[in-house]
């Protein structure tokens, strides 16, 4: 991967990205379970960025909220499905899962962060918490 950005969305946009070449150069001809488990991973990780996206444009601090905790359960699914890949042939795909499961990690931990934040801080673009 890359050098890594400072903007969570261009993170997880590059994070999609990389998992979609990691699943086109490892997992293209394989048997029917890892393609299964390929499509379940490429669905994931694409929808980090999405929802990182949505959650940008949030209409309202519970709006914002609610898409990047979506993105947080989604950043896990990826790295779950990237572990049972890893795990379903070692030896072939541990080395290039292994800086996909970190990165899902880091950004596990980046949009934790961001929600615990934004349910502490009482405003949201002039709103106030009732």
């Amino acid at each position: 991967m890359s050098s890594k950005p400072f903007d969570i969305r261009e993170r997880s946009y590059r994070f999609g990205r990389d998992v979609f070449a990691f699943t086109r150069r490892n997992l293209g001809s394989s048997d029917f379970v890892v393609r299964r488990l390929a499509v379940q991973l490429i669905d994931a990780a694409g929808s980090v960025g999405a929802n990182l996206e949505e959650a940008a444009d949030g209409q309202s601090k519970a709006d914002f909220i609610s898409k990047n905790c979506i993105a947080l359960k989604e950043v896990r699914e990826a790295k779950f499905w990237l572990r049972q890949l890893r795990d379903a042939d070692p030896q072939r795909l541990n080395a290039p899962a292994t800086p996909l499961i970190s990165e899902a990690e880091e950004l596990r931990k980046i949009v934790t962060s961001i929600v615990v934040s934004a349910k502490r801080n009482r405003s949201f673009r002039g709103e106030s918490s009732k």
